[in-house]
């Protein structure tokens, strides 16, 4: 996990620069929030900054270092290699939707969503206990902060990194 801290801060400081502190995109919220280290290195290994920057509308479900750090080892420096950029995209874009969806917009139940990498689909359900997220593992994420507002979107925390995979049960 250090070499992701690490390569975050080093790409955040080069790449945000004065112009984009005055803004308050989904990148500059999860850049300024050290929760947020090794999603911000993997969005930067992605080269999915300058998108994520843009006008949006996002929402992004975005793992907690903690969740990174949940994967077996390894997986986070193979995931950042260059020859790997293709995987870890596939990965980032499982994460984001093209829609400001606020928690009181996801409805009461389990639904599909369907998220960038459009070939995947997640189930979302939400009920008295708070929102989960099933991937394509069928393991389940859990929405611990809510509606983190942002110029071009919202931001979702999650305690778990979704992974593609098959369908998961709705």
């Amino acid at each position: 996990m250090k070499l992701a801290s690490k390569f975050a801060a080093t790409f955040v400081a080069a790449t945000i620069g004065t112009s984009a502190l005055a803004s308050n995109t989904i990148v500059d919220i999860a850049a300024g929030d050290e929760r947020f280290s090794t999603l911000v290195a993997a969005v930067s290994a992605a080269g999915l900054v300058e998108t994520l920057q843009g006008p949006g509308p996002f929402t992004v479900y975005a793992p907690v270092n903690d969740a990174f750090a949940a994967l077996p080892d390894g997986t986070v420096e193979t995931l950042l290699k260059p020859e790997n950029k293709d995987q870890l995209t596939n990965v980032l874009l499982y994460h984001v939707d093209d829609r400001n969806l606020s928690a009181g917009q996801i409805p009461a139940g389990s639904n599909y969503f369907k998220p960038i990498l459009a070939s995947e689909r997640l189930c979302i359900t939400k009920n008295s206990g708070g929102v989960m997220i099933s991937d394509g593992t069928g393991e389940m994420a859990k929405v611990v902060i809510a509606d983190i507002k942002a110029d071009n979107g919202v931001i979702h925390v999650i305690d778990k990194v979704l992974l593609p995979g098959t369908r998961p049960s709705c």
